[in-house]
């Protein structure tokens, strides 16, 4: 190797540049894998004899390099902006309205808005130098390396221009398939859906994990100011020749012509090769954009069209029912799987005995499942037509399926409750929910765990997860509980001690009472002890606490099996006090706020929290009580009734700004 020269390497190293471009980006191979491999290893040798040879561009800097303790963090140069998002063709030509009332001659420019991450990569020279996430537009994280991994992302371009583009990271359909199979097969958890696969592996701190990762990438803008062309679609053109894979654009001459391809472009998702959730309208002409301007987090020129909830045929094979942490009785779809919206659906809720009889819902039925706001799957109708006359009608036992004990029905519920408070479905429920991240987050203290050491008679009741410490020796000796996890596990139950008390409440599970409720009983009381001695009246009084609430709360701190396990709780070391946050503001002091669809910014605890913070109340439905609705993606009939009763709707940038 030592023998070989330089002009040999360069040689070597054009020609592996030149077939990932045309297996990466032209999706045209021009050698099988076999002797692709073996050049890049002959290439690996050469620059171990040669390191001095080796320069940024060269293709093994794909394999990975040293792994880092974490990310940094990056200032944008130019704000990476969201879009404001439509959900209908009226929508669509409201914005189309509003473009033509500032700007004449408008035409546009129709991409696929691809479910995946958002990233910046910076060009300096023609050389990577590097990558960014989104992150909240202003700051994001320093992706180099775990970019360098992605073959369709070229590490040189074509000229040696001085460029910051935009990008959509994501993993193919037919790849995330056989990344789950490659998972199941080796006893590991699978990805949810792949934008999520996607954003774990490119925020992999060892980087030859993610270069193990089928990451692909679209590009689809330029942030910074530079052009080749007087329209989009011609800069795009211009960002091919430099060597990216560019996000495919249609060119219209008018937005009507876009209402009328909707269907067609809804129809043409399912056939494509990676997921879309919907369509991004850009105005095409550069001049136009800068006519038009931008708010503060979405641009003025452009829009995103969601796509509305997806819906597959599969069949119910049959329905369990499952017993909660207060007893009640819930039927549960078990469905032949089937892949909806980015995920592999298994099950879905049945709500109750009224929802299986009101959608005439039988075990053997065709029926179609849809995603709640893309997220929560569920049963939207049965397909009559494919019945075969051999479905079974389903009706909830009149017993627990756990216990055996007799069901009951209280005044003014539909759902079946199992009264029983020693059911040990009901204990395991309780457990479970005690430990969850939006009651006690005792971080490691899973599902399977809390199941395991109740089996083995570890656990009982919540008061004795802190008593665990004294049986470490025995617990260590447990099957699949290594020593350095359970110390871990320790740990993180004796941090959980000093949670605020409205965890804490939130963490009983108390009947009706959820984190807005308790943290409303905890700013109200002050303590455990004061909550506790608390009359109905006294909880009445308290804003959003009505008496069907009220009433469970004085059951729960009165009933005989509880008094005992919250005074070893107290007596074990756990915080019963509220501390109020000192930072706690108020610009959102006696506002009801609900949210409904798909969020970008947040997740739904995310985003509760933030209202919380700000002095609101989140709620569940929208009455003409409301302030007003923070809007995401497929919004549904809290959406519509917000519009019907005239309640002032947001979307979720807007809701952004009341920091």
């Amino acid at each position: 190797m030592s023998e070989v020269k330089h002009e040999d390497y360069n040689l070597l190293k054009a020609k592996i540049i030149e077939w990932e471009n045309a297996y990466y980006i032209d999706d045209h191979p021009l050698v099988d894998d076999f002797e692709y491999d073996h050049a890049l290893v002959e290439l690996e040798q050469m620059e171990q004899e040669h390191p001095e040879w080796k320069t940024p561009d060269s293709p093994t800097v794909r394999v990975g390099g040293k792994a880092l303790t974490q990310f940094e963090q990056v200032q944008h140069e130019n704000e990476l902006l969201s879009l404001d998002n439509s959900y209908n063709a009226e929508d669509l030509l409201q914005f189309d309205l509003r473009t033509k009332g500032m700007v004449s001659d408008i035409d546009y420019a129709v991409e696929y808005k691809i479910d995946g991450l958002s990233v910046a990569l910076k060009y300096e020279d023609g050389l990577l130098v590097q990558a960014a996430t989104r992150g909240d537009g202003f700051i994001g994280e320093n992706v180099t390396e775990n970019i360098k991994t992605i073959k369709s992302i070229p590490l040189k371009l074509k000229d040696p221009v001085s460029i910051t583009v935009r990008g959509e990271v994501f993993i193919p359909k037919d790849k995330f398939l056989q990344m789950n199979l490659s998972q199941r097969e080796m006893g590991l958890k699978e990805f949810a859906n792949p934008r999520n696969a996607s954003a774990g592996s490119l925020r992999q701190l060892d980087s030859k994990i993610t270069a193990k990762r089928p990451l692909d990438i679209y590009i689809f803008d330029i942030l910074s100011e530079v052009s080749n062309g007087k329209s989009h679609i011609e800069n795009l053109e211009w960002l091919k020749s430099l060597g990216f894979k560019i996000s495919k654009a249609f060119y219209y001459s008018d937005m009507q012509k876009i209402v009328d391809d909707l269907e067609m472009f809804t129809h043409e998702r399912q056939q494509l090769s990676f997921d879309i959730d919907g369509l991004v309208v850009k105005v095409n002409q550069l001049e136009h954009r800068k006519m038009l301007g931008v708010r503060s987090k979405s641009p003025k020129w452009a829009i995103s069209y969601k796509f509305p909830p997806e819906g597959k045929e599969t069949i119910l094979e049959d329905i369990i029912v499952q017993v909660g942490r207060t007893g009640v009785l819930t039927p549960t779809a078990v469905l032949k799987p089937v892949f909806v919206a980015g995920s592999t659906i298994s099950r879905a809720t049945l709500h109750n005995q009224d929802y299986i009889d009101e959608k005439d819902i039988r075990i053997g039925d065709t029926v179609v499942i849809q995603k709640a706001g893309d997220v929560i799957p569920r049963v939207v109708k049965v397909v009559l037509e494919k019945r075969s006359g051999n479905e079974r009608k389903f009706i909830l036992p009149d017993v627990c399926p756990e216990c055996n004990t007799p069901t009951i029905n209280k005044v003014g519920e539909v759902a079946l409750r199992c009264p029983n408070e020693l059911c040990p479905a009901k204990a395991n429920r309780k457990l479970i929910h005690f430990v969850s991240r939006d009651a006690m987050n005792i971080d490691g203290f899973g599902e399977s765990i809390v199941i395991q050491l109740m089996e083995e008679g570890f656990i009982e009741n919540i008061a004795d997860i802190y008593t665990l410490y004294m049986k470490r020796d025995e617990i260590i000796k447990l099957d699949r509980l290594g020593e350095k996890s359970i110390d871990n596990l320790l740990s993180a139950i004796d941090d959980s001690k000093k949670n605020n008390l409205n965890r804490l409440i939130n963490a009983f599970g108390i009947p009706m009472v959820g984190k807005v409720a308790a943290r409303k009983l905890a700013e109200a009381f002050g303590s455990l002890d004061a909550l506790m001695q608390s009359s109905e009246e006294e909880l009445i009084a308290i804003d959003e606490i009505g008496v069907k609430m009220a009433n469970s709360i004085v059951s729960f701190f009165n009933e005989d099996i509880n008094i005992p396990i919250i005074k070893q709780l107290m007596e074990n070391g756990v915080n019963s006090i509220y501390a109020r946050p000192n930072n706690q503001q108020t610009v959102l002091k006696d506002k009801k706020i609900v949210v409904t669809g798909s969020l970008e910014h947040f997740t739904r605890d995310e985003i509760k929290e933030k209202i919380l913070l700000l002095g609101g109340t989140p709620t569940s439905s929208v009455s003409s009580k409301t302030d007003f609705v923070i809007v995401g993606a497929n919004p549904g009939s809290k959406y519509d009734k917000a519009l019907s009763l005239g309640v002032k709707v947001i979307t979720e940038e807007e809701f952004l700004e009341f920091d």
